[in-house]
């Protein structure tokens, strides 16, 4: 009997779901994106959450937990540094499954199961830009007036600089270069 068991199956063997459910995680940290059926993406992201909320503390115990789970160095690495720093403030909900109709030959239903953080599409707020703040009305005055009054004081007392014997002799060749 399986009363309480609520973990989806899909049709195969420990051995297989596990391996499958891997290479699927391994090919969505890679790519960011991938398509395949409602039931897998929902069991997809069953399986990667918590492996992209491991990766948020970079120690060798996690990566070690983590890659037991990928079996691919190069995906651990990638999921370590890139995908990690993304969603470093983000408490959870890191995938995004969005339905996409039935597959023509035997009527499926398809989905799209995506990193939530590497879509450009939905997340505005990488877009928005912080604004340059602007110093406007009475403060912009009293913020202008006082350097220009410090900078007219520091002209007034430098000594003005004399032409020497040398920079007057550099001068007169130069008039005769260019009448020539």
């Amino acid at each position: 009997m399986r009363h309480g068991k609520k973990f989806n199956h899909l049709g195969r063997k420990t051995a297989h779901r596990k391996s499958m459910l891997a290479n699927m995680a391994s090919s969505l940290i890679e790519h960011k994106r991938i398509t395949t059926t409602v039931a897998k993406a929902k069991a997809l992201r069953i399986y990667v959450e918590p492996l992209i909320t491991k990766s948020k503390s970079d120690t060798t115990h996690s990566r070690r937990t983590v890659f037991a789970y990928l079996q691919n160095k190069e995906v651990v690495t990638t999921l370590f540094r890139e995908v990690a720093e993304k969603v470093a403030n983000r408490p959870g909900g890191y995938t995004r499954i969005v339905k996409l109709g039935n597959r023509l030959g035997d009527n499926a239903e398809m989905a799209m199961i995506e990193l939530v953080d590497f879509n450009e599409t939905y997340n505005t707020e990488a877009k928005v830009e912080k604004k340059s703040t602007r110093r406007r009305g009475s403060k912009t005055k009293k913020a202008d007036d006082a350097p220009v009054a410090e900078k007219a004081e520091v002209v007034e007392e430098a000594p003005v600089a004399e032409e020497t014997p040398a920079t007057e002799e550099a001068a007169d060749s130069k008039e005769e270069k260019s009448a020539e």
